[in-house]
């Protein structure tokens, strides 16, 4: 057997797979000895997993002796095989797959090089080394030019350092279904100008007049950029409540950028709520 497969049970689940499949990806066989497809699947999986080296553990359970993992985990038919990455289960087969069938669901699975560089270079972006970061993800773009990933990455260093126009080059590369990213980098950009305005100056011009929607626009993009969302978004639903037209929808508009921004949260969903009022 190799030393990169091993018997698990309820006992040690915790720590060989949950855990361990926070380091590298770990691939649940669950089996059975009176299984006749899963005497041919098994041999194939300790072959693979002794040939990557590492790349993966393979942790075999038998699911008559361990019905309560099988009965967390659906498993209805064995041989069943279920991968988890990070603690969470990712993907998943049953039946015994021809070799070629399996090394192409391992391949799903394990970080490409260029994955691994990225991995690196979110380590030293963590440390304070944005330079070294980018410089990381240049050596795994050239490996790998199509990883929207990479490039991703790379705009959110670049919107860090206040590089907007390289941002912008970068994730208006990535279509906007391609990653959950993108809107949300789309949106930090729209609000990225607004830094510099003058609040003290665009507060007074809406308390002198509350119909000033262009003050009100810049004051909540302002406040937005700053990182206060609620202040932000209560300007642009005034903006939605006096004048829906106003600037082609803005108002609204900028109101679900904020939601992209965001992602989610009660926040957002108070917002959308109040938003869907003004709107009837």
């Amino acid at each position: 057997m190799s030393e990169h497969a091993l018997d698990v049970g309820l006992a040690d689940f915790n720590q060989h797979v949950l855990e361990e499949s926070k380091h590298r990806p770990v691939v649940v066989d669950f089996w059975a000895p009176w299984c006749g497809p899963c005497k041919s699947l098994k041999p194939v999986l300790e072959k693979l997993a002794a040939e990557y080296g590492g790349k993966f553990l393979l942790a075999k359970i038998n699911s008559d002796e361990n019905q309560e993992l099988a009965a967390r985990y659906a498993v209805r038919g064995i041989p069943s095989v279920k991968a988890f990455v990070n603690g969470q289960l990712v993907d998943e087969f049953s039946g015994a797959l021809p070799e070629g069938e399996v090394r192409a669901f391992l391949d799903r699975l394990i970080p490409s090089p260029a994955d691994e560089l990225r991995a690196q270079a979110m380590d030293a972006r963590g440390a304070g080394d944005a330079a070294g970061a980018l410089r990381l993800l240049a050596e795994a773009s050239k490996l790998d030019p199509q990883n929207v990933g990479v490039r991703l990455d790379a705009a959110e260093i670049m919107l860090d350092l206040g590089e907007t126009d390289e941002a912008t080059r970068l994730v208006g590369s990535v279509p906007d279904d391609a990653d959950a990213r993108v809107p949300q980098l789309k949106a930090r950009l729209q609000f990225a100008g607004a830094k510099d305005a003058d609040e003290t100056a665009l507060r007074a011009r809406v308390d002198a007049d509350g119909n000033d929607l262009d003050a009100r626009l810049k004051l909540a993009n302002l406040l937005v950029a700053a990182g206060n969302y609620e202040a932000g978004m209560e300007q642009l639903l005034e903006i939605v409540r006096r004048d829906r037209a106003f600037g082609d929808d803005i108002g609204r508009k900028t109101l679900l950028s904020v939601f992209n921004l965001l992602g989610g949260g009660e926040l957002v969903s108070r917002y959308r709520r109040l938003l869907a009022s003004a709107l009837n």
